[in-house]
């Protein structure tokens, strides 16, 4: 484990691994640094790989108050930890905050992003994310991580088996940053004004297993942005195949 401060102070963890070109990954609600190895192990061979706990994650400072521009600049305080503009792949959330960071000009060689949750007339209201702060003050952190996969269109029978799986406390101990996931969707609409000053190569991605918001996502990105393209990966859902992803990312990043 590595650390470097951001604008603020704040303590960001990080892990380096790998050899060649550096690439950093950004995930998103529910995940730490811990979350990508198995996919920064398939991508170790021919990058230097950053995997970092976003504020408030792993062991990374809490740095509050969290705020979209805040987490931009831990962002850019990793990427400066790399010495040089790397390849970005963000996931869910992950990807919305790298299309911010890029939007106010953090350098980046190419960014990919997978279905960045803008989910449109789905999108809770910022009420929800109050809710889940008002039950982790009281204490419930198991019912905020339950509300909030409800949210998400998860099934109760998938919800009832994920609360007996050792990967629940887990999520629990994340229950704390998922307004800020929330707060970085934007309303659930995509930021034109913002993100169309990317000028970075953009391939935003979506599974063809998802849900329509994903699609329709990823069709607006690359309408947008001015150096962007869309994929649809068959077969994927929200959260794809490390073994997929790695081929996408290493034949765009090539």
């Amino acid at each position: 484990m590595e650390l470097v401060d951001s604008a603020d102070r704040t303590r960001i963890a990080f892990d380096r691994s790998g050899s060649g070109v550096s690439l950093v990954i950004v995930l998103g609600a529910f995940c730490d640094r811990t979350t990508s190895k198995p996919l920064a192990a398939l991508l170790a061979p021919s990058y230097t790989v950053y995997e970092y706990d976003r504020r408030g994650r792993g062991d990374s400072d809490d740095g509050l108050p969290c705020s979209i521009e805040s987490e931009v600049e831990d962002l850019a305080a990793v990427i400066g930890a790399a010495g040089e503009p790397p390849f970005v792949y963000g996931h869910s959330s992950g990807g919305i905050l790298a299309l911010e960071a890029a939007g106010h000009g953090v350098e980046m060689r190419r960014l990919a992003v997978y279905e960045p949750p803008y989910t449109g007339g789905h999108h809770p209201g910022p009420e929800f994310g109050e809710h889940i702060d008002d039950l982790v003050a009281a204490g419930r952190r198991d019912q905020a991580t339950e509300d909030w996969l409800a949210m998400t269109g998860t099934p109760a029978p998938v919800i009832e088996s994920m609360k007996r799986s050792p990967g629940w406390a887990d999520r629990q101990a994340l229950a704390h940053t998922l307004s800020q996931d929330l707060r970085l969707a934007n309303g659930g609409h995509v930021p034109i004004g913002r993100l169309e000053r990317i000028d970075a190569p953009v391939l935003a991605m979506a599974g063809g297993a998802s849900p329509p918001w994903a699609a329709s996502t990823i069709a607006t990105l690359a309408g947008a942005l001015p150096n962007a393209s869309q994929r649809i990966v068959e077969g994927q859902q929200h959260i794809p195949a490390d073994t997929v992803v790695a081929a996408i990312l290493g034949s765009f990043f090539r």
